[in-house]
């Protein structure tokens, strides 16, 4: 491995190394960095995405990165109580578990 790549390893360098420049370069790089959203409302969206398709192993992550992004836990709250009404009360308990933990780890 290069020296380049181990300062960028990222969670799938070692495994999957083109999906892991992928994540870095596309979409935490061109993706994120768009300019017509800001990385807060960037943060809303995804967050929205990954409850309403029930994307419990990428939910966490995204939490504590709207948290960063400048969205409260009151507002995530508020969007996954929402969303109860359209995305079903089975993504939305699963998801207010996993926002009492991200909460948790983030006090």
């Amino acid at each position: 491995m290069s020296t380049e790549a181990k300062t960028h390893a990222g969670p799938y360098a070692d495994i999957a190394p083109a999906l892991n420049d992928y994540t870095r370069d596309v979409l935490f790089g061109r993706v994120w960095e768009g300019s017509a959203l800001s990385k807060r409302d960037r943060s809303l969206i995804t967050v929205a995405a990954l409850v309403t398709s029930y994307r419990t192993n990428e939910l966490p992550f995204h939490l504590k990165f709207a948290l960063q992004n400048g969205v409260t836990r009151e507002e995530l709250i508020e969007l996954i109580t929402h969303l109860a009404f359209y995305a079903g009360w089975p993504n939305a308990n699963t998801a207010v578990e996993i926002a009492r933990k991200v909460f948790g780890q983030v006090a």
